[in-house]
């Protein structure tokens, strides 16, 4: 008979907790959105992937704005290698977020020049 009541008291418990939790995530939703927190979160976010530069690329990598593409990717696999011998991580993602930089306004360079 006490384990049932103790266990009903856990149920219901659990019960009221959760509802608690919903109603203050609701809530903290609502406030957000009527502050702007929500959307400023979600701008910064947005800046925050397309923060690195077209220089600092070029100064992470190494090499010049007269350097062609492949050797850039020589460079690349050059700095890559290095780092995942010495295990930086972090070095590694910043020479790969350098290169996909580069990448992009190699290819609209390409895209732009006129047929031959």
């Amino acid at each position: 008979m006490a384990g049932k009541l103790i266990a009903n008291l856990i149920v219901m418990g659990s019960t009221i907790l959760g509802r608690a939790m919903l109603q203050a995530y609701r809530k903290a939703l609502d406030n957000a959105n009527k502050t702007g927190v929500a959307h400023e979160a979600i701008n910064n976010i947005r800046r925050a992937s397309k923060s690195m530069t077209e220089q600092e690329a070029r100064q992470i990598l190494g090499v010049s704005e007269n350097s062609t593409w492949e050797e850039i990717v020589q460079r690349y696999d050059n700095l890559f290698e290095r780092n995942a011998k010495s295990g930086s991580f972090y070095l590694q993602s910043k020479i790969h977020r350098a290169k996909e930089c580069l990448e992009t306004v190699y290819q609209k360079d390409k895209q732009n020049e006129p047929p031959t």
